[in-house]
């Protein structure tokens, strides 16, 4: 029987991978320029890059397994303070990569510093991707070991699930999974503020909003039953087994449950949890497979690197982003072809784009792809040396 200090090489990879496509469809080279299968769905639907947080979310749980295994899988003082000391760790680090680079790097001219200082804070964001994990991982890892017992976890996650979608269609409006009907945004504007809620979708609502945080917790719990079943499976073949077949029937659930609600990233429901949990796990089957049973593990290495680095990563990929983006940027004098002379700003960012990538491959998807593939392999590289200096830095 699998000891709980065994570590599956797999989950290490399917971790690093998980986050190098976080970093890969957050960084194109331009965002007008992205291939469809590297855009999030408009609203409802799932595309590959809608599945690449829920994996993440999947493989925190899956970890917790292991790694609170020597806690008896029970919920006590120790434990309970270590996930509480880590969540607020990971939301702290959250809302400082938000408000990062701490000033305003476009000023309204007519205002004083103290007054664009103050609209600076006034608007922060503060939920991101990086809260929800770690209220995820608080409520999720609580809750596992609180339950312990499979049966009583998956009884956990469905009363999650009824209790999300139930609070979405009681307190919704008429389509209460639609972006204008959907409670979600109204509460977040409730608890948080407006000005500190995401406006991406044309209207105050965060996708990593504060109710989705109890599906969100159900995928946890689905990666901590899963890491359960192959630590405590006679060997691995027979783990990959069990995956593939509890993969399989997920996915069938998340698309039979999607003709009553629908599979949506944003809301984070129930049948987007089964859609994307059943990929999940047919993915760790089958990288166990090839990694931790075949030995194809040479090839994932960087991969594997990042993974025992992820949030540090997933954290300095975003704070170099911004850097370039915001903080680094000039004044360029333009001589049109009438002669006359313009002044343009340009970001650090954009000028290694124009230089490098639209020089090469153009201004379309291929260029702007080979930005983000550029960007992703800093990262790669940067983890790959933490890991030859044996460095973790835990979040």
């Amino acid at each position: 029987m699998n000891t709980p200090s065994q570590r599956y090489a797999a989950l290490d990879v399917l971790r690093g991978m998980t986050v190098a496509g976080m970093i890969l469809v957050n960084n194109p080279g331009s965002w007008s320029k992205i291939f469809a299968p590297l855009r999030h769905a408009s609203w409802h639907g799932c595309t590959p890059t809608d599945l690449v947080f829920p994996f993440f979310l999947f493989i925190v749980g899956a970890a917790l397994s292991f790694s609170f295994a020597k806690y008896g899988d029970g919920l006590d003082a120790k434990s309970f303070i270590k996930l509480i000391k880590r969540s607020a760790l990971i939301f702290l680090t959250g809302l400082l990569l938000n408000a990062y680079p701490f000033y305003p790097t476009s000023p309204d001219t007519a205002l004083s510093f103290a007054e664009n200082y103050m609209n600076y804070l006034g608007n922060i964001r503060i939920m991101g991707v990086l809260q929800r994990i770690a209220l995820c991982y608080l409520v999720g890892g609580a809750l596992a070991l609180w339950l312990k017992k499979p049966g009583k976890i998956a009884l956990g996650m469905g009363v999650l699930m009824i209790l999300h979608t139930a609070i979405l269609v009681i307190y919704g409006g008429v389509e209460p999974f639609s972006l204008e009907g959907n409670i979600s945004g109204a509460i977040d504007v409730a608890v948080l503020g407006e000005s500190h809620v995401y406006h991406g979708f044309g209207k105050a609502f965060d996708p990593e909003g504060l109710l989705g945080v109890l599906s969100g917790a159900a995928t946890v719990l689905l990666g901590y039953t899963i890491g359960g079943i192959i630590r405590k499976s006679s060997n691995k073949s027979d783990a990959v087994a069990k995956l593939y077949t509890l993969g399989l029937l997920l996915l069938g659930a998340g698309v039979v449950m999607s003709i009553f609600i629908p599979i949506n990233k944003p809301l984070w429901t129930p049948s987007y949890v089964f859609y994307a949990g059943g990929w999940s796990i047919v993915m760790l089957a089958l990288f166990i497979y090839f990694i931790d049973i075949k030995g194809k593990d040479k090839i994932f290495f960087p991969f594997r690197a990042m993974g025992l680095n992820p949030l540090f990563a997933f954290v300095m990929a975003g704070v170099l982003a911004k850097t370039l983006g915001r903080v680094i940027k000039w004044t360029e004098v333009i001589v049109t072809d009438d002669l006359t002379i313009k002044e343009s700003t340009i970001s650090a960012s954009s000028w290694i784009y124009r230089n490098c990538c639209v020089e090469l491959l153009g201004h379309n998807e291929f260029g702007s792809l080979m930005y983000a593939l550029m960007y992703v392999a800093l990262f790669l590289l940067m983890a790959i040396w933490l890991y030859r200096k044996n460095i973790i830095i835990k979040l």
